[in-house]
């Protein structure tokens, strides 16, 4: 009766105490019930290999044709579920994927599986040993007019190689889905310093480039050139990833991420996936992960490497056969992540997000004077650089570019970690700046993701000049890239 009275009391009604506990209990179950959800994760490889005969992207003019695959072409599909939220992500063996065929890819994918398009992130892995996959070889390159129309056409219709890549993309992201299993997941960040470099140098007397105009950098100096200042940037040399696994410890995939153009030393005519392919292949063989029933999937993705490769212009000069370097980098990134591997934390569920937009941005265009210059460099029986010609063609292609054009700026979110992808070759100080800025405990940038624009040098990397700034390789207003960063961290704050 004391009880009771106490409960009424307390409670206003005459329910026994022992009965409320009970009624208590059963209601904290059924809401633990229907609160719970489970994080899942499933990946994927599809083959994009193409035909033999195909040119090989990533030279000059005239582009070699393929006459062997020393390793096939993927397009590689992570895809995770935490019970509310579903993300992709995807990186393809291409050299410089144009937006259109990414749009297609998304535009099939959400109509196949439902999942929007904003909670699709793809990017190009840039290795320069693959098929191209653009409209034009010559400028004006694509992905200057982007925009869909009501029927779903875009200004030029996709090609044949175009489109079985969009297939094969859309098919990988079903694969992955049903990959999909109740998964735990953790990420980390190890250093791998010797493989990076800055590629452009600041000099000691300055040179003339294909326009005629002096410049204090120059891109691929040479070896030990006695005309070498310093590096004019930094590098990056962190490689993250994220790790996915079963419940019970089996691999499911390793997404990594590492800011270097490419390696190379790849025979003239071989198809190639580079460096990236081979990390995915070590990373597989130190987890002793091949052969299992659901197939691991090793990836990597590219970071801001516009100004950074793998070569140490202050010498010594090396040489290598061919492949052995590639091997060499990726066996030291995948040993440096499965080094961190052994001590990451996994959490079995994580809340995901993702957020997106359309950034405007002016389309670089030639003056009266740089016309007339091209109009007369075209003319000449003797250039007086080896590739002016080049250059002052790509110049007058130039009129016929659009004055403005929209470009995708991309950010995930993955418990405390935060993804940012962009359609350019990002400079390294910007992908620095982007993780230094970050509201995320571990961030990390995708270069070209979701299309291909050419180089993104800052500001002041304008002012020096070189490769990566000059009209035609970079095509957009030179203060892009500070516009990107104040977008991309916008993003951020706003997934977080």
């Amino acid at each position: 009766m004391k009880r009771a009275l106490i409960f009424l009391k307390l409670e206003g009604c005459f329910i026994p105490l022992r009965f409320l506990s009970i009624i208590i209990m059963l209601l904290f179950q059924l809401s633990s019930f229907a609160q719970q959800v489970v994080f899942r994760a499933g990946a994927s490889a599809a083959n994009i290999s193409p035909s033999l005969g195909e040119g090989i992207a990533g030279g000059w003019m005239p582009l070699p044709l393929a006459t062997h695959i020393h390793d096939e072409l993927h397009a590689r599909s992570l895809v995770l579920d935490d019970g509310k939220v579903r993300l992709v992500i995807m990186v393809v063996d291409n050299v410089e994927l144009p937006r259109e065929v990414f749009d297609a890819a998304k535009l099939l994918i959400t109509e196949e599986t439902s999942i929007p398009k904003e909670r699709i992130m793809m990017s190009s892995t840039h290795t320069h040993s693959s098929t191209w996959v653009g409209h034009e070889i010559n400028p004006p390159e694509p992905s200057m007019s982007t925009r869909i129309n009501s029927t779903g056409q875009y200004p030029k219709p996709l090609d044949d190689y175009q489109r079985f890549v969009v297939r094969r993309m859309a098919d990988g992201v079903r694969v992955a889905l049903n990959n999909l299993e109740p998964a735990r997941i953790g990420w980390g960040a190890g250093s791998v310093p010797q493989h990076v470099f800055n590629r452009r140098w600041k000099l000691k007397a300055p040179v003339i480039n294909p326009f005629g105009v002096s410049e204090k950098v120059q891109m691929n100096p040479g070896i030990a050139n006695p005309n070498l200042s310093e590096p004019a940037g930094p590098t990056d040399p962190e490689v993250s990833f994220i790790s996915v696994q079963s419940l019970k410890g089996i691999p499911i995939a390793i997404l990594a991420n590492y800011s270097l153009h490419y390696v190379g030393g790849v025979p003239k005519g071989h198809i190639s996936a580079d460096y990236f392919a081979l990390f995915a292949d070590r990373i597989q063989e130190l987890l002793k992960a091949d052969r299992q029933d659901i197939p691991f999937v090793g990836i990597m993705s590219n970071g801001t490497e516009g100004d950074i490769n793998n070569i140490d212009f202050r010498g010594p000069a090396a040489q290598y056969p061919p492949y052995a370097k590639m091997k060499l980098v990726a066996n030291d990134v995948a040993q440096e992540v499965f080094r961190v591997y052994q001590n990451i934390q996994y959490k079995e569920w994580v809340p995901l997000g993702a957020a997106e937009m359309e950034l405007t941005l002016n389309v670089r265009k030639p003056d009266t004077q740089t016309l007339s210059w091209a109009e007369k460099a075209m003319q000449k029986a003797k250039p007086d650089h080896p590739i002016e010609k080049v250059f002052a063609e790509r110049t007058i292609q130039m009129k016929e570019w659009p004055e403005k054009i929209d470009v995708i700026l991309q950010t995930f979110k993955v418990g405390d970690l935060g993804i940012a992808g962009i359609p350019f070759e990002v400079f390294a100080e910007t992908g620095l700046e982007i993780k230094a800025r970050s509201p995320f405990e571990k961030s990390f940038t995708i270069g070209l993701a979701n299309g291909g624009y050419g180089y993104l040098p800052t500001p002041e990397q304008h002012q020096m000049g070189g490769y990566e700034t000059w009209m035609s390789v970079n095509k957009v207003e030179k203060e892009a890239s500070r516009k990107i960063v104040t977008e991309v961290l916008k993003l951020f704050n706003q997934v977080k």
